[in-house]
This record gives structure tokens, C-alpha cells and sequence, in this order.
């Protein structure tokens, strides 16, 4: 038996051997085998390498779901650099910030899409900024090629012709295992986002451990719905896919109909996600009408998931495998996850056990700590607040509290850092009461994540006025719209004479917390 790949391009070069004519991508009227995907990852590898990237550079994706992704992602890796890939929700604000703090050397951008144009906004945003090659992807087909100065995905064939095929394989070969395949970037108490530096050895070793218990394999077709530029995206569902020789469908938008049509006229027999897109497909008044026979696997988690849902899927849905899971980025996105065989019960009420080597364990404060190999490298340029997640003895320290059973199965009971989940997305309280904060008009502000039956869960704002303000519920919506991603964006805001504080001077959102409930 050979032995497995231990990075990320030979793991691709394994997956054209092992698979070749098998479909790889399914996109639309785009059609890759993964022969044809392989052939792809090197044009762009090539394409780079001619713009100059070097081994170790960092190559940013700002762009929803498509075959454009899947090959640039991987091309940049083929090419040696790390992956950073950006929020599709991030204001122009945000990805700045983090594509200066990486110093990219290219960029890959969605053209105009869904009313934006992000080159646009971040030009407009941060003129300053240098980057020495920008790549536009036609995400969009109909919408006008722009005429900004970047290159566009079709300019990548000439400029691929550049660099001989021997160097491309040369810089495939020259990545090692230790060298960091991916930064993903997730916000830490203090409000500012923090990368995470994972390795290639990491980022397969994490994806095995998830394939085992999902039962992917070859035939599956995987719609992947979450968004490539997270965890569950990027690593359960494209790397899940190279490492097993599943289709990979991706979809751009998330729309039920287009979903529940993609199931049916795809076979897809994959598909994970957070539990509200199971439960709006569940509700569809018109769900009879589609084929949704061949779904077989489903994984969810980042959200508290009823045991009625989990016997809905299976009975309604009829999906075979139904997991829940939880991890986080700086546990390279994994941590603990359920077994096929597991009851309602238990998929409902835990995150399942230890997955990929991980070990776990409960501080005195019933904190979730994360021992293994596949614990982050660090967080990039940031010896302290690396010191302070990881201690001495290797453990990650996650900021939640949770028990676990007799079984070793985890269940996250309450957040030490306040951190709410909004359909799917982590949202971290301090970073947007920063941004309150520069509002004229607020005095203070807290936010806490309230339940909300669409998206799990949402932001609510309680906001102190300064003395004689008029200040409108209106203003501070249409502040923070304009400076935070719409998954940040309080949903309601509620304006207090004062905010309840504890005898050291904190917020008691726990009191906030415990109104609302």
C-alpha cells in the first residue's frame, strides 16, 4: 500500500493517477475530470511562478464558490505559497487588513457579482495597498470584463506558457510537509482577526480523520454549499474530495430551490453544512417536486442541532449518515466529531469524540483544551497571543467550556469569549462594539448572540448614548453595515440608561443574556 501524501500538491498528483477520466468538478457547464484538474492547478502554478511567486509568498481568494476557486487555491499551493483565503462578506475594510498583514503577492477576485465589485471597493478603500499581480474571476459570465488594471483568469493560459513545465513540477516537488499550507484568519477576544498558520501535513492529516467518519468515497457527488474560504469549505470539502476522488459541485449563492434542482440533476449523495439549511429545505413547500433521493451524508455542527431535525433527516431526507462536529481554526478546523453509528440522541446533544490524533481534556474551569499534531503552528506574527492559546504542555486552549461523557464525547455548554454563532459564522462581540464605539453618539455598547430560529443565532446591541444624543436604532445598523461583514451586523439594537456591570467593572452579558431568555 503506498504511502499517503503528506502535502497538498502530490496529494492532487495522487488523485489524477488514482482517479484520471473520473469527475472531479461539477460547475455549471464546466466539466473536469481530474486529469483536466490537474492540468489547471499547474497552468495557474505556472502562471504565478511567471508573475514572480515565490516559494513561502502568500496568495489571497476573495470569491465565492466556483471551479476558479478550486484551481487557484490549488495552484498557488502547487507554486509553493500558503493559501489565504479572504470572507466573501468582508467589507473592503477587512480584507485589506489582512491582505497587508500577509504582504500577498497575488490575489485572486471575483468580477462583478451579486451588485459588488470588490476590486473596486478595495482600491477605492485602501489605494495604497500593493499587490503585484491581481487575478479577476468571471464569477459572473454576463457581467462586462472589467477594464481595471488586473489580469484576468483567461490571461493565465499565455502567462502559464512562460514558465517550462519542469519548473512547475520542480516547485511541487520542493514543498515539504512543515511548510504552511494555508491561513485562515478568525477574530480572537481583542476583536482584531488573528491567522492561523497550518501546515501541509496538518491540513491532510485533519481532512483523513473527518473522510473516515463521513464515509466519503469515490462515487459520492459533494455539494459543497459552505463557502470555500472556511474550514469546512476549503478542508472538508475540496481537500475531503482530492484525498477520496469525489465530484466536487460547488455552489456559489445558497438558494433552496437551486440546492434541492443541484441534488436531483447532479445525484449528489453529499451534503454537509450548518443545521438551518436542512431545516429550510425540510420546511420548502415545494420539496416534493425535486429528486432528493441519492442523499446519503450529511455532517453539521456550529449550532445547537435538535433531535428532531437529526430523525427529520433520516426519515424525511432519508440520509443514511447523519454527524454533527466541532472544531475550530486553530485546531487546523477540526477537533472532536460523531461516528455513523451514533444515536439522535447523542448527534444531537454532543460534537462526537476525538478525531485526526487530537486529545482532549478539560481544564479546572471546564475549558476545552486540544492536544495533538494537528494544533496550528501559531498565529502568524504573534508570538503572545500564540503563548497564550497554546501553553507549555502543547494544549490549545479554545475559549469554550463544555463536559464530556463517560464516552469521551464533548458537549460545548457556554462561550468564555462571548463568541456567538450567526448561520454558520463565528462573531466575536468585541470586534463589533469597537466599531460601535467610533460611532458619534454611543457612550458604551455590548452585544450578545440571541437565538434566532433561520440563523442560529444573531447579534442584539445594547447601546448607552452619550448625554444628550439622539441617536436612532436606524444609525447604528447603517454604521456598522458600512464597516462590518452582514453576518457581524447586530439584527437588533435596544438603547439602555446603563449597562449592568459586575464589582470588577464588566459587563455581566450573562445578565443580558439571561433577559432575552
Amino acid at each position: 500500500m503506498s504511502t499517503p501524501a503528506r502535502t497538498i500538491p502530490a496529494a492532487l498528483r495522487a488523485a489524477a493517477a488514482d482517479f484520471g477520466a473520473a469527475p472531479a468538478i461539477a460547475d455549471g457547464s464546466v466539466r473536469l475530470d481530474w486529469d483536466d484538474l490537474l492540468a489547471d492547478v499547474r497552468r495557474v502554478a505556472g502562471a504565478l511562478i511567471a508573475r514572480g511567486v515565490r516559494p513561502g509568498d502568500r496568495v489571497a481568494m476573495w470569491a465565492p464558490n466556483t471551479h476558479h476557486w478550486v484551481a487557484a487555491a490549488l495552484g498557488a499551493q502547487y507554486a509553493g505559497a500558503a493559501l489565504v483565503p479572504l470572507n466573501t462578506r468582508y467589507v473592503a475594510a477587512e480584507a485589506a487588513d489582512v491582505l497587508e498583514r500577509v504582504h500577498a503577492a497575488a490575489l485572486f477576485v471575483a468580477g462583478p457579482f451579486l451588485g459588488r465589485d470588490r476590486l473596486a471597493e478595495l482600491r477605492a478603500e485602501a489605494p495604497q495597498l500593493e499587490i503585484p499581480s491581481i487575478v479577476v474571476i468571471p464569477v459572473d459570465a454576463d457581467a462586462p470584463r472589467s477594464t481595471a488594471r488586473a489580469l484576468h483568469w483567461d490571461d493565465l493560459t499565455e502567462l502559464a506558457e512562460q514558465t517550462p513545465h519542469a519548473e512547475v513540477e520542480a516547485r511541487a516537488d520542493a514543498v515539504t510537509p512543515d511548510d504552511i499550507a494555508d491561513i485562515l484568519f478568525t477574530s480572537g477576544t481583542t476583536g482584531r482577526s488573528k491567522g492561523t498558520l497550518v501546515a501541509h501535513r496538518q491540513a491532510l492529516d485533519v481532512v483523513r480523520g473527518w473522510v473516515e467518519c463521513a464515509t466519503l468515497r469515490r462515487d459520492d457527488n459533494y455539494l459543497i454549499i459552505s463557502p470555500f474560504f472556511h474550514n469546512f469549505g476549503y478542508k472538508a470539502g475540496i481537500l475531503a474530495c482530492v484525498l477520496t476522488g469525489a465530484t466536487i459541485v460547488p455552489q456559489a449563492v445558497f438558494d433552496v430551490p437551486e440546492a434541492m434542482r443541484l441534488v436531483s440533476d447532479e445525484k449528489i449523495s453529499v451534503l454537509p453544512g450548518p443545521p438551518t439549511i436542512y431545516q429550510t429545505i425540510l420546511d420548502f413547500p415545494d420539496r416534493a417536486r425535486f429528486d432528493l433521493s441519492t442523499l446519503r451524508v450529511a455532517v453539521t455542527g456550529a449550532a445547537t442541532v435538535p433531535v428532531v431535525l437529526i430523525e427529520r433527516m433520516r426519515d424525511e431526507l432519508a440520509f443514511e449518515v447523519v454527524l454533527t462536529a466541532y472544531g475550530l481554526s486553530e485546531a487546523a478546523g477540526f477537533g472532536t466529531m460523531c461516528r455513523p453509528d451514533d444515536d439522535p440522541a447523542t448527534i444531537s446533544g454532543t460534537c462526537g469524540r476525538p478525531i485526526a490524533g487530537f486529545e482532549l481534556r478539560l481544564a479546572d474551569s471546564g475549558e476545552v483544551l486540544l492536544r495533538g499534531p494537528n494544533v496550528m503552528l501559531g498565529y502568524l506574527d504573534d508570538p503572545d497571543a500564540t503563548a497564550e492559546a497554546i501553553d507549555a504542555d502543547g494544549w490549545l486552549h479554545t475559549g469554550d467550556i463544555g463536559v464530556v461523557d463517560e464516552r469521551g464525547y464533548l458537549k460545548i455548554t457556554d462561550r468564555l469569549k462571548d463568541m456567538y454563532i450567526c448561520g454558520g459564522f463565528n462573531v466575536y462581540p468585541a470586534e463589533v462594539e469597537q466599531v460601535l464605539a467610533r460611532l458619534d453618539g454611543v457612550a458604551e455598547s455590548a452585544v450578545v448572540g440571541v437565538p434566532d430560529p433561520r440563523m442560529g443565532e444573531v447579534g442584539k446591541a445594547y447601546v448607552v448614548r452619550k448625554a444628550g444624543a439622539r441617536l436612532t436604532e436606524e444609525q447604528v445598523l447603517s454604521h456598522a453595515t458600512g464597516t462590518l461583514a452582514n453576518f457581524k451586523v447586530p439584527r437588533f439594537v435596544e438603547f439602555r440608561d446603563q449597562l449592568p456591570y459586575s464589582a470588577a467593572g464588566k459587563v455581566l452579558k450573562r445578565r443580558l443574556r439571561e433577559e432575552i431568555s
